[in-house]
């Protein structure tokens, strides 16, 4: 199975940007943690997912997009797929959480390939 799993946005004041989805959207904070040198944030608004980066966009006024997310029981097998179709995949992550690879689809949109194996309690709902 191949799930679109969430969109992961750049944002300047994470703060701010939380409020934004709270107020405007009733966003639920799921999570909030530290991963990859910067706070990373989950929120769900209804069925869909955004995580939010505590970084600003590298080239401002270009975007705020960072990757979307595609969740799948088969990673090996997806990135073969995509190789073989010539798209640019980099080496599978292997991590105690997730394991994970990064794709450059069109307009160098990043794409994370990822497969959840050992989720914290508190996330199983979240990654379901």
């Amino acid at each position: 199975m191949i799930t679109l799993h969430h969109t992961h946005l750049m944002a300047t004041d994470i703060d701010a940007t939380i409020a934004f989805w709270r107020n405007g959207f009733d966003a639920e904070v799921v999570y909030d943690t530290e991963f990859a040198g910067a706070r990373n944030v989950f929120l769900r608004i209804g069925t869909g997912r955004i995580h939010l980066y505590d970084q600003p966009p590298k080239t401002m006024g270009q975007g705020t997009v960072h990757h979307i997310g595609i969740q799948t029981d088969e990673l090996d097998a997806l990135v073969r797929h995509l190789r073989q179709l010539g798209v640019s995949v980099t080496d599978i992550r292997r991590h105690p959480t997730a394991d994970y690879a990064m794709a450059e689809g069109p307009d160098h949109l990043l794409i994370e390939l990822f497969h959840p194996h050992t989720v914290p309690p508190e996330l199983r709902d979240y990654f379901s």
